[in-house]
C-alpha cells in the first residue's frame, strides 16, 4: 500500500482538474486565438485604408485651393495619383509632402468613371470641383469606391 507524505489524503475522487484549472486553460486558448485572429491581414481594410487615405488627400488638395486661392488639380491614373497647382498659366506639380505623387499598392485596381487613361478633377478657388469623380479600388476580392463630389467633398464606401 502506497504511503502519502503526513496532512496529504487524496480521495480517489481528487483526480482530475479543478474548475478554476479548466477556466485559465480555456482563457489561455481563447487570448491565443485572439491575437492570432488579429495578426492576419485583412484585405478589405488594407484596400480601405488606402481609398481613406486618398479621400483625405483629396480634402487636403480642395482646402490649399480655397486657402490659397488658386486652382488645384488631382489627377488619377491606373498606377496612382498626384495633385498639381496652377502657377504662372501652367499645371505644376506640387512638391509638399502630402501632395507627392502616390503610387497604389501592389495588387490593387483602379477603375475610373471616365474613359481616358488619366483623369483631371480640378477645384476651383472657392473649393468646388469641375466635375464630381469616382474611383473604385479592388484587391484581393476586396472593394471600396472612394467619391468626390461637386462641392469637392470626398468620402469613402
Amino acid at each position: 500500500m502506497p504511503t502519502s507524505a503526513p496532512g496529504c489524503s487524496r480521495r480517489a475522487s481528487d483526480k482530475g482538474f479543478t474548475l478554476i484549472e479548466l477556466m485559465i486553460v480555456i482563457t489561455i486558448i481563447g487570448l491565443a486565438s485572439a491575437a492570432a485572429v488579429l495578426a492576419i491581414p485583412d484585405s478589405r481594410g488594407r484596400v480601405f485604408d488606402e481609398a481613406a487615405r486618398f479621400a483625405a488627400r483629396a480634402s487636403a488638395a480642395h482646402d490649399v485651393a480655397i486657402v490659397e486661392s488658386r486652382p488645384v488639380s488631382l489627377w488619377v491614373t491606373a498606377g496612382g495619383y498626384g495633385f498639381d497647382e496652377r502657377r504662372g498659366g501652367a499645371w505644376t506639380p506640387m512638391s509638399d509632402k502630402p501632395f507627392r505623387v502616390e503610387r497604389w499598392k501592389d495588387g490593387t485596381r483602379v477603375t475610373l468613371t471616365g474613359r481616358g487613361a488619366r483623369e483631371r478633377l480640378i477645384f476651383d478657388a472657392t473649393g468646388l470641383a469641375d466635375r464630381p469623380m469616382t474611383l473604385t479600388l479592388t484587391r484581393d476580392r476586396a472593394t471600396v469606391t472612394a467619391r468626390i463630389a461637386a462641392d469637392g467633398s470626398a468620402r469613402v464606401e
